[in-house]
C-alpha cells in the first residue's frame, strides 16, 4: 500500500511518517506547514504541500503517487484558540475532511485513519474512559473532532472504505530531539517554558477530589502514538469495517507528579505556584487502554519519565536553557 498522511510534518505526523516508512510502508507527506517542519520528514518520504481544503490537489496527489490509504492527522488543535475561533476550526477541521473524503471515495480509495481525541467526552466522571462512555465535548475543537468521526463513519459506510478512528489522549515526548513539539501549548512544554524564564511552575486549582488535589491525566509517548497508528494501518489492510480505539496507556498522573517528574529530569525543583482553576478542567481523565491491545495488539510501552526526558532533549536542542 501507498499511505498518504496528511499533517504529515508535524509533531505527531511525522513520528507516524517515520514509523510508518521504517517498518516498510510507502508513505508520501502532505501539509501546508502552518505548524509542520519540512526537516523532520526523512529525506526519502516525498512532502506536498498543501491544504486538505484543496480538492484539485489531492485528486492529483492520489493519482501520481497511486495512494491506497489515507491518515489524516492535519487539523487544527488547539483548545483556547477553538474557542475563539470556532468558525476557522469548523471549516478547517471539518470542511478539510469532508474534502478530503469526497477525494477519497472519487479515487476509490478504500482505507482511511482518523486522528480523533479525548475531547470528544468532554469532561465525564468516570474512573476510566472506554470508547463506548457518552461523548459531550465542551469545547469546538473537541465539537469538530467529533463531527468528523461521525462524517467519518458515514461516508465509509457510503462508499465502502474501512475507517479507524482513533481518540488520543495526552501526548508528550519525542523519538528524537529534532522531532520534538516546538509549541508551547501542553503541559510538559509550558512548564519548560517557565523554567527557561526562571519562573516557577503554575498548577492550576489544587482542591480537586484527588489525592493530591490536582487534576489527573493519561499521558502518552508519542513514539507509542507512532507504533498505534501503524498497528491500526495494518488493521485496516487486513480487515474491513469500522473501529473507534482510545490510544492512552490507562494510568493516570497528576499535575503535581508530573511537575516533580520534570523537577527531577530538568534538575530545576522549584516548588510550583497553586492558581485558581481553569474553566472546564475534569478532575480526572484516563484512558481504558482494553479494546486498543484487543483489536490492534498495541499496548504502550513507554513511561512518563521517559516522557518528559525525550521532551526536555527536544526542548533543550529547540530552546536552549
Amino acid at each position: 500500500m501507498t499511505w498518504l498522511i496528511t499533517g504529515g510534518a508535524g509533531y505527531i505526523g511525522a513520528h507516524v511518517a517515520r514509523v510508518m516508512r521504517d517498518a516498510g510502508e510507502r508513505v508520501v507527506a502532505l501539509d501546508d506547514l502552518s505548524a509542520g517542519v519540512p526537516a523532520r520528514l526523512p529525506a526519502d518520504v516525498p512532502l506536498i504541500e498543501g491544504s486538505t481544503l484543496d480538492g484539485g490537489l489531492l485528486k492529483r496527489v492520489f493519482a501520481e503517487y497511486e495512494v491506497t490509504g489515507v491518515v489524516h492527522l492535519a487539523a487544527r488543535k488547539q483548545v483556547a484558540e477553538s474557542v475563539a475561533q470556532p468558525t476557522r476550526y469548523y471549516r478547517e477541521n471539518v470542511g478539510g475532511l469532508a474534502t478530503l473524503l469526497e477525494a477519497v471515495a472519487e479515487a476509490g480509495i478504500g482505507k482511511f485513519l482518523f486522528s480523533s481525541s479525548a475531547a470528544v467526552y468532554g469532561n465525564p466522571d468516570v474512573d476510566l474512559i472506554t470508547e463506548d462512555t457518552p461523548c459531550a465535548p465542551v469545547n469546538p475543537y473537541g465539537e469538530t473532532k467529533l463531527t468528523g468521526e461521525w462524517l467519518v463513519r458515514a461516508a465509509g459506510r457510503t462508499h465502502g472504505i474501512s475507517t479507524v478512528c482513533l481518540r488520543y489522549f495526552n501526548v508528550a515526548g519525542a523519538a528524537a530531539p529534532e522531532l520534538a513539539d516546538t509549541g508551547v501549548f501542553n503541559i510538559v512544554p509550558m512548564v519548560f517554558d517557565r523554567l527557561t524564564r526562571d519562573e516557577a511552575p503554575r498548577i492550576f486549582g489544587d482542591d480537586y477530589p484527588t489525592p493530591d488535589g490536582t487534576c489527573i491525566r493519561d499521558y502518552i509517548h508519542v513514539a507509542d502514538l507512532a507504533e498505534a497508528h501503524l498497528a491500526a494501518a495494518r488493521r485496516l489492510a487486513d480487515r474491513s469495517g469500522d473501529l473507534t480505539v482510545n490510544i492512552g496507556r490507562g494510568e493516570g498522573v497528576s499535575v503535581r507528579e508530573l511537575i516533580t517528574v520534570i523537577g527531577e529530569v530538568t534538575g530545576d525543583r522549584r516548588p510550583a505556584l497553586v492558581e485558581a482553576r481553569r474553566p472546564g478542567d475534569a478532575p480526572r481523565a484516563v484512558a481504558s487502554a482494553a479494546r486498543a491491545a484487543e483489536e490492534l495488539g498495541w499496548t504502550a510501552r513507554r513511561g512518563v519519565r521517559e516522557m518528559v526526558a525525550s521532551a526536555w532533549q527536544g526542548w533543550l536542542l529547540h530552546h536552549g536553557r
